[in-house]
């Protein structure tokens, strides 16, 4: 018996696939049919900083504005185009996915500073997320910020959020620190019950005829995984917090190779979004043929098998490999 079953922020799940955010998860009928399909925990879409600022000023200036004109504007909300879950209806639509399914579901919020993250992370905590992953988005263009400050930025941020609730905190980044491995220490030090790496970074496009700057959504590709199974396999066992990898996962291969860097589990979105959320089905019956064929009785029997630490010639995830596969391509290119 193929045993999928594996521990990720405390909680056990039936196998380590997990739906990370997405618009895919507004809706309780879809993440009804994700735990259907396989899914092991869903992530819900991130309730955005902005979110939570806008609604805040907008609702005061109308509130302000209505007392000069009549009091039964008062009662009125303000309209909030552009996104489809306030914060109200985000706490909301997460006490509905919990009542419809039984697998985790995991609240998500997605900022850079503290401002109103704190007293939200409570509330997602209240409405009874089964714990809480973090998106820190921010990307510096102040040539006068050092590395340290971005960094400790995000090292407060966990501080604050992991002392102010008692589920559990997963912190998804970037892959851009000048010392990847020293900041994922202190996020550890600071609380953080498993990373996920890497957050997206999407940069806009130009309008060369309107002569604007646009949004440019491009969906991963399995390519994006290496960088993914690089770090993994480099931090694995130097941290306390689980590590989760997102980005680049669309097949069982996209999994084990995950899971024997070090992962506790994969997260994806792009290839259900291509796929349909039935692949997720696909997905695990990979998983499980694989294993049978090559004989593994369990992920846990996996995880780690192909990290640093463990692999023969550990340089392989060093400057000796980067040397080694330039010249080997030289090499190809003079033979052709």
């Amino acid at each position: 018996m193929i045993d999928l079953t594996t521990k990720y922020l405390g909680l056990s799940l039936e196998n380590p696939l997990v739906v990370s955010a997405s618009p895919l998860s507004e809706e309780v009928g879809n993440i009804r049919r994700m735990e259907d399909a396989g899914a092991a925990a869903v992530i819900l879409p991130s309730l955005f900083e902005e979110q939570i600022h806008v609604e805040s000023n907008t609702l005061d200036r109308f509130l302000w504005q209505g007392t000069e004109s009549f009091a039964e504007s008062l009662t009125y909300l303000p309209d909030m185009p552009g996104y489809h879950l306030g914060p109200d209806g985000y706490l909301e639509h997460l006490r509905r996915a919990k009542q419809a399914v039984k697998v985790p579901i995991i609240g998500s919020l997605n900022g850079a500073s503290t401002g109103g993250w704190v007293s939200y992370a409570k509330k997602i905590e209240e409405a009874g997320a089964d714990a809480l992953e973090l998106n820190i988005y921010f990307i510096s263009t102040d040539v006068d910020m050092p590395g340290g400050q971005v960094e400790q930025m995000y090292v407060d941020l966990v501080s604050q959020v992991r002392a102010s609730i008692r589920i559990p905190v997963a912190v998804k980044i970037g892959p851009y620190f000048s010392s990847l491995p020293h900041t994922a220490r202190r996020l550890d030090q600071a609380g953080a019950n498993a990373l996920v790496l890497f957050n997206r970074f999407y940069q806009p496009d130009f309008d060369l005829e309107n002569l604007e700057v646009v949004p440019n959504l491009i969906l991963s590709t399995p390519h994006e995984l290496l960088l993914r199974l690089n770090w993994v396999a480099v931090l694995y066992g130097k941290l306390q917090a689980d590590l989760a990898v997102t980005g680049g996962v669309h097949s069982g291969v996209d999994v084990l190779k995950s899971m024997m860097a070090g992962a506790r589990v994969a997260m994806m979105t792009s290839a259900l979004l291509k796929n349909g959320i039935g692949h997720l089905a696909v997905v695990e019956t990979e998983l499980r043929k694989w294993m049978e064929e090559h004989e593994y009785e369990s992920i846990h029997q996996m995880q780690g098998s192909m990290s640093q630490r463990a692999v023969a010639d550990p340089s392989a995830f060093q400057r000796a490999n980067y040397v080694k596969v330039l010249s080997s391509y030289t090499l190809k290119a003079d033979a052709a």
